[in-house]
């Protein structure tokens, strides 16, 4: 269960067991303030005594766990994770007239502001990665991945991206590199980050000099070796086997004009043996890939759109 909620909220085993004991110490909290408040009055009906604390209670859960979230360093998690709750309350609760009367309140307004920076991450095929980079960052207030593009209409991606309701851009070759890149269309979705995830075309100039140290690509072998034109996928494990190393790995790196040439941000290694195939690399590879991305992309992400 712990792995699973690892994966589906981005974050790693120790901020799950501080998400769960904040989820359990801020129900207790508002549990208790809700008794505490009725305490004070009088009332008959054990009916509505239950509504009233019922009402009492989602009023004051947000407040609660915001609180309880702060000595325990998740405030960020629960600042964005209430004002999701508070947008689908909005729309599907009976609740509505109450919540809309408590937004015009300061901490209410803090928890419903947002300030994003809009990644669009580029992929070619089945989206691995792109799935786990939208994992990671589906709860953070930092963040958020605003399109996905592909040069290709089949690609796996795209199905990942409408399970996500997350915009898509199919790009042809033309457009793309006698064109302006896409950079009209990363504009008008007001990207601010591109992330590369299994995407085979060059980038060309216009999108880098626009996206300047704002481009970062994941290339599965430890560069300089190994890469450039054609080099991607099975090629690049085929051509690690066959040369007998002792290690791979993975290179996150800047994107510049030449193929896999930018500054190399981060690196991480795997062994190599002698019973490794192309297949059984790659696995090893995509471990890495799943494991270090999404976080290395965050890490370099500009303090402010």
């Amino acid at each position: 269960m712990f792995k699973k909620l690892q994966q589906h909220w981005g974050v790693n085993g120790l901020q799950v067991l501080l998400i769960l004991i904040t989820f359990a110490l801020g129900g207790s909290l508002c549990g208790y303030l809700g008794r505490k408040i009725l305490s004070y009055f009088t009332i008959d009906s054990k009916a509505f005594w239950v509504i009233i604390y019922i009402v009492l209670v989602t009023l004051l859960w947000p407040l609660c766990v915001l609180l309880i979230s702060i000595p325990l360093g998740q405030f960020s998690f629960f600042k964005n994770y209430v004002g999701k709750l508070m947008r689908k309350l909005k729309k599907t609760s009976p609740l509505t007239p109450l919540l809309k009367e408590r937004e015009n309140s300061k901490i209410i307004e803090e928890i419903m502001e947002t300030n994003k920076i809009n990644i669009a991450i580029f992929a070619s095929g089945q989206g691995s990665n792109a799935e786990k980079i939208i994992e990671y960052f589906t709860y953070s207030s930092k963040a958020t991945i605003a399109l996905i593009v592909s040069n290709n209409a089949k690609a796996g991606v795209l199905q990942i991206a409408k399970d996500n309701n997350i915009d898509t851009l199919i790009i042809n070759k033309e457009d793309f590199f006698n064109g302006d890149g896409c950079l009209s269309a990363l504009k008008k979705h007001n990207i601010h980050f591109i992330a590369l995830a299994g995407f085979l075309w060059k980038i060309p100039s216009s999108l880098i000099s626009s996206y300047q140290k704002k481009i970062i690509n994941i290339h599965p072998a430890l560069l300089p070796k190994y890469g450039g034109k054609g080099m991607y996928g099975h090629f690049v494990h085929e051509a690690v086997i066959a040369a007998k190393e002792t290690e791979s790995g993975i290179s996150i790196h800047y994107v510049d004009e030449i193929y896999d040439h930018g500054e190399i941000i981060f690196q991480a290694t795997c062994a190599v043996n002698a019973m490794d195939t192309a297949e059984t690399l790659a696995t090893k590879i995509h471990a890495l890939e799943h494991l270090h991305y999404s976080a290395v992309i965050d890490s370099v992400l500009p303090n402010q759109r």
